[in-house]
């Protein structure tokens, strides 16, 4: 019978792509249809070909379409990762797909990279 308390620390892995540790500083801006409103800072925890783990200061909804500005190393990594990523002005757009306390007043937040098709649909 599995321990419950262990199975809370470390749940069973469910990610479809292989992550990348890569903890570095970024900058990201919640994208709103009438305009780009906020400059908030937090930092990255991994990167995937899919997307970016990370720990921000605000709570985001989920489903709202940020922009990461990352380090020109983690970017650089993004596209390697993700040839079809939006990247836009030193940075890359995601959705945010999840979000978690990570403590006052921090959040973890799983953003999946927008891919031109989504940006541009048929």
């Amino acid at each position: 019978m599995p321990d419950k308390e262990n199975s809370k620390i470390n749940p069973p892995e469910r990610r479809a792509a292989v992550r990348i540790s890569c903890e570095t500083p970024l900058t990201f801006k919640v994208c709103k249809d009438e305009t780009i409103d906020k400059i908030m800072q937090g930092y990255t925890q991994n990167i995937s070909k899919d997307g970016v783990r990370c720990i921000i200061a605000e709570k985001v909804p989920i489903g709202c379409i940020v922009w990461l500005k990352l380090d020109r190393d983690a970017l650089t990594l993004c596209e390697e990762l993700e040839r079809k990523a939006v990247i836009l002005q030193h940075g890359i757009l995601g959705k945010v797909v999840w979000i978690e306390s990570a403590g006052e007043p921090n959040y973890e937040v799983g953003l999946q990279f927008l891919t031109r098709e989504e940006r541009n649909p048929a």
